[in-house]
């Protein structure tokens, strides 16, 4: 780097990326400087001012962007220490508290000014289910009536087959997008549904969606029997995790081995021994939370903070905060619209800190989002029909079976007649083998899934359905 150069140019590019609310990739950075700089010297000069603690990179290989953060602070007497410089506009997306906005202040420090710390364990042994509480009663209120979508009581999960379709798209995207995943939501539509992964776009990502999809169907598919339990939280891990891990066996595994936490101070136990324990703590402390909001936002909180395998931990926990509210037919979760920056830093808050409010702020604002998402969705798509919901297993069973075994539309239609015959009312059989007909002439490409129906099963079925 010239000697002459830097200390203008960083100014510069600091000038530049307080007036981008959003951040800015290094093409767009290097373009406003004029005259123009060689690439390498920008990419250098950016990697300093990171080390500086004067922007924050966020995302990772080609999505990656920087935004300003804290800038370089004077001493200054122990109640000031904590101010920094105005946060861009995309922070005043989510309405935080005074609280929240302390917390973000002290995470956005530059790393040498933050306190290195490790697991603390009475931020767990501390918690009392139905005692203690991060939600408020009133905000809990809140939620609930936000995320209520009939007054009668149905099958658990029987709204989240409802609206699956935009879900497995919504979730997939949404919480591979807070990892960094670079793929456009019109690029995440086209993967799930037709099978088609973007062009210019990294394996790891592909992979990473396609494992949102099939975790978000676990939910889907099992919705009576999931729940707070090692089958449920290390069957997540596996699907989220398959394909992106070094070590094959490491999906559904608790870890063995330390692990470190990028651009962060803390530093989670190491001890597999107090791994395992504090694992199955906080599966037996969220199981015995009553209120579905309060489980959800505890498993976000303790979860990630355990790190109990090798990665991946913040997709489960995100997962995971949409088993109580698909159990009781609440609106799910799907993080619509949640900024990046503000997550990890919420995220770090916790770590960190052991502070929950500004993670609780990005999860209302989430909810809320989410919430207005799915009940357009429902207003669309009118309520369920009564008659399909009490027989939808034994449907997918009889649709699954014909793909399966591949039979062409005279054999389809006599196994029908043959299925519906079983049904103890006489009065449905006509019925059912009606709906059962239409679904199986309503088959595509983007929904023969639910069904438990393979690619290549869909596709040798097509060859013969006629």
């Amino acid at each position: 780097m010239p000697p002459s150069l830097p200390s203008t140019q960083l100014d510069a590019l600091v000038s530049f990326l307080s007036r981008q609310p959003s951040g800015a990739a290094v093409d767009a950075i290097h373009q406003s400087l004029k005259p123009l700089p060689p690439r390498r010297s920008v990419q250098r000069w950016l990697a300093l001012l990171v080390a500086q603690g004067r922007i924050v990179p966020v995302g990772e290989g080609r999505g990656r962007r920087y935004l300003v953060a804290a800038m370089p602070l004077p001493a200054a007497p122990a109640a000031e220490r904590w101010a920094v410089a105005e946060l861009p506009a995309e922070y005043d997306r989510i309405r935080l508290s005074p609280a929240a906005r302390q917390t973000q202040k002290i995470v956005l420090l530059p790393l040498n000014r933050r306190k290195p710390v490790g697991y603390v364990f009475s931020f767990l042994d501390g918690y009392r289910p139905n005692v203690s509480a991060y939600l408020s009663p009133a905000l809990r209120k809140k939620l609930a009536a936000l995320g209520r979508t009939t007054g009668e009581a149905l099958p658990a999960g029987t709204h989240l087959h409802q609206v699956m379709d935009r879900l497995l798209i919504d979730l997939s995207w949404n919480s591979s997008r807070l990892e960094g995943n670079t793929y456009s939501l019109l690029e995440t539509q086209r993967l799930l549904e037709a099978g088609e992964a973007a062009v210019g776009r990294a394996a790891h990502e592909t992979q990473m969606i396609l494992n949102h999809k099939a975790a978000i169907e676990l939910l889907a598919e099992h919705a009576s029997a999931i729940g707070f339990n090692r089958y449920t939280l290390c069957n997540l891990h596996a699907l989220l995790s398959e394909n992106l891990l070094p070590e094959a066996a490491a999906g559904g595994r608790l870890r063995t081995h330390a692990v470190g936490i990028g651009a962060s101070v803390y530093h989670p136990p190491e001890a597999s021994s107090l791994i395992e324990e504090y694992f199955d703590q906080i599966l037996a402390t969220a199981a015995a939370i009553h209120d579905p909001f309060e489980q959800a936002f505890f498993a976000m909180v303790q979860l990630p903070y355990l790190q109990p395998f090798e990665d991946v931990n913040k997709r489960v926990s995100r997962l995971a905060a949409n088993i109580p509210l698909v159990q009781r037919n609440l609106g799910p979760l799907s993080f619509v619209d949640v900024p990046q920056a503000d997550y990890t830093h919420a995220i770090l808050g916790v770590y960190e800190l052991n502070r929950v409010d500004y993670l609780r702020d990005v999860f209302e604002w989430a909810y809320e989002r989410s919430c207005a998402r799915y009940a357009a969705v429902r207003q669309v798509l009118g309520e369920p029909d009564a008659f399909r919901l009490r027989h939808r297993d034994r449907l997918k069973q009889v649709v699954g079976d014909v793909v399966r075994q591949g039979w062409d539309k005279p054999a389809a239609s006599a196994f029908i007649r043959r299925e519906a015959a079983k049904l103890p009312e006489p009065s449905e059989r006509a019925h059912f083998a009606t709906l059962a007909e239409t679904e199986l002439t309503s088959l595509h490409e983007g929904n023969f899934a639910r069904y438990r129906v393979r690619p290549a099963e869909f596709t040798a079925w097509q060859k013969t359905w006629r």
